[in-house]
């Protein structure tokens, strides 16, 4: 057992985590960690580019205009404000960092989302996210007080008297027990799209910060509220586990959609027809393949203005890999899990409802999302709330002294092996997919809670099994989403109820709840 000590513990090295890392370092001492390798993250494959308000034609309020419009009523006025902010500081930091955007003649180039009135998603290619991951990792490289730990898998927080002082992690490879004492923790663990069969997300992306924080006592919220990426690659898969997807600055710069049978769909669901947001682009291709019976529809790439290997190196050539040249012949595509827009609730400062405990990027719900994330916002949710949790986590460390921890593990002699563990992994996927994906109900719902309670109550037990604590980890997310899913009786964003189609103004509110709430 190893025991190791640090001003700040911080689990996840997305652009959350690598952001609150780098701005503390100067007056802290870090261990940043993570379950996989430093760069094994969603920031890494985010390919459209990052929203802010940097063209002359646009202002802040026009960003968050759109931004509460996709929200369906559920962002939070405070949260949206100072997103849409202090987006320019914060992508100007990581120009100066070294972060290349393109440009045109010496302008940085912006393209148009979904859902966005205006010209504002500063791209790298089609790789941007990889560039900012790129940027960030450089940077934290050079920094003496910052000591990175791979493959470190945090089983569970140590909360004392809701004041969490540090965190039980179990190394990957070799099952070495870690004791980490910190006198401030952040988690910035991002998504949980594997619990879904179909997904856009890396195979660590199990939802492990929301699990151990719900076993912590915070404040879980919004969790019924899971984006489906309209458009993923339907022969394209990156990984067994992970969909490629086809990014929405495709449609941004004209892509069209169609159906099997040749017809353009979008305009007869949306006037902004392929740019409306993703919810409803999404639901479009969802009707649109069943009234066909096709698997996919059609992305056409022929109408964009631009020079397309160009503009989106990485998905020409992915599409290559997979027999299709898309300047020459549409491809199919169909929806995917890609986002969360609940987790842990925290204020602006990233703070959580137990003291020393903050969080930061998709694993938290601070209520910039609502009820429908507006495109390209994720990367910038990550930057503007990991600099704020850093500087708020700064304060509350100056007079902040070390706990000790008394690891003593109780651990259950009962073992599941690695294969049952990865059938278990494929029951919890299907589950989700089936029942608790785009289009819901309440047998559905009903039906796939009865399922997780079942497996749960079988893996009710203690164990220093990594692989058994992720399972863990997804069985507990699976059940929250679902709970919160039956208890919203409307549809509203990313939440489709056929069995409630409309929104509802009573609903007009966000689902919260928390261990001692749901014992």
């Amino acid at each position: 057992m190893q025991e190791l000590s640090c001003d700040v513990l911080v689990i996840g090295t997305g652009i959350a985590g690598l952001t609150v890392a780098l701005k503390v370092a100067d007056e802290a001492n870090v261990i940043l960690c993570t379950k996989g390798k430093l760069n094994e993250t969603n920031t890494g494959l985010a390919q459209g580019g990052i929203a802010v308000a940097f063209d002359d034609d646009d202002k802040p309020f026009f960003h968050y205009q759109d931004t509460m419009n996709a929200g369906a009523g559920l962002c939070l006025s405070e949260a949206v404000n100072v997103l849409v902010h202090d987006a320019l500081a914060r992508v100007s930091e990581l120009i100066t960092l070294g972060a290349n955007f393109d440009k045109e003649f010496d302008e940085y180039s912006l393209t148009k989302e979904g859902a966005h009135g205006k010209r504002r998603i500063l791209h790298a290619g089609d790789t941007t996210g990889l560039e900012i991951e790129r940027t960030l990792g450089q940077n934290i490289l050079k920094e003496k007080n910052i000591k990175i730990i791979e493959k470190l898998f945090i089983k569970d927080l140590v909360i004392e008297d809701n004041v969490c002082c540090g965190a039980i992690g179990i190394h990957v490879d070799t099952s070495e027990i870690f004791v980490v004492k910190s006198k401030a923790t952040v988690i910035t663990t991002g998504g949980l799209g594997q619990i879904y069969l179909k997904n856009t997300n890396p195979a660590l992306a199990t939802g492990d910060g929301i699990a151990m924080g719900f076993r912590a006592g915070v404040s879980i919220c919004d969790m019924e509220f899971v984006q489906f990426h309209p458009t993923t690659l339907v022969t394209g898969d990156r990984k067994p586990v992970s969909l490629f997807l086809i990014s929405e600055a495709v449609r941004g710069e004209g892509a069209y959609l169609f159906n099997k049978n040749g017809v353009r769909f979008m305009p007869g669901y949306h006037p902004l027809a392929e740019l409306a947001p993703r919810d409803i682009v999404a639901k479009a291709i969802v009707n649109e393949m069943a009234k066909t019976e096709c698997d996919y529809v059609l992305l056409d790439f022929r109408p964009i203005k631009e020079n397309i290997p160009r503009r989106f190196p990485n998905i020409y050539k992915r599409c290559l890999e997979q027999g299709f040249d898309i300047t020459q012949q549409p491809i199919p595509v169909a929806p995917a899990a890609h986002y969360a827009m609940g987790g842990i609730k925290t204020d602006v400062n990233g703070a959580t409802s137990v003291s020393g405990l903050y969080a930061a990027g998709e694993v938290s719900s601070v209520g910039v999302h609502g009820a429908n994330r507006l495109a390209s916002n994720s990367l910038l949710d990550g930057l503007v709330f990991g600099h704020r949790a850093a500087l708020s986590l700064l304060e509350y460390i100056k007079n902040r002294r070390l706990i000790p921890i008394v690891y003593k593990p109780r651990i259950s002699t009962k073992k599941v092996t690695p294969e049952d563990l990865l059938v278990m992994k494929g029951q919890i996927k299907s589950i989700m997919w089936k029942n608790i994906g785009i289009i819901r109900n309440e047998n559905g719902l009903a039906k796939a809670k009865k399922d997780l309670l079942e497996w749960t109550s079988v893996f009710n037990f203690s164990s220093l099994d990594y692989m058994t604590c992720e399972v863990q980890n997804m069985l507990q997310v699976a059940l929250l989403i679902v709970s919160f899913a039956l208890e919203r009786t409307e549809s509203r964003g990313a939440h489709y109820r056929e069995d409630y189609p409309q929104p509802l103004t009573e609903w007009e509110k966000r689902l919260e709840t928390s261990l001692s709430l749901a014992k």
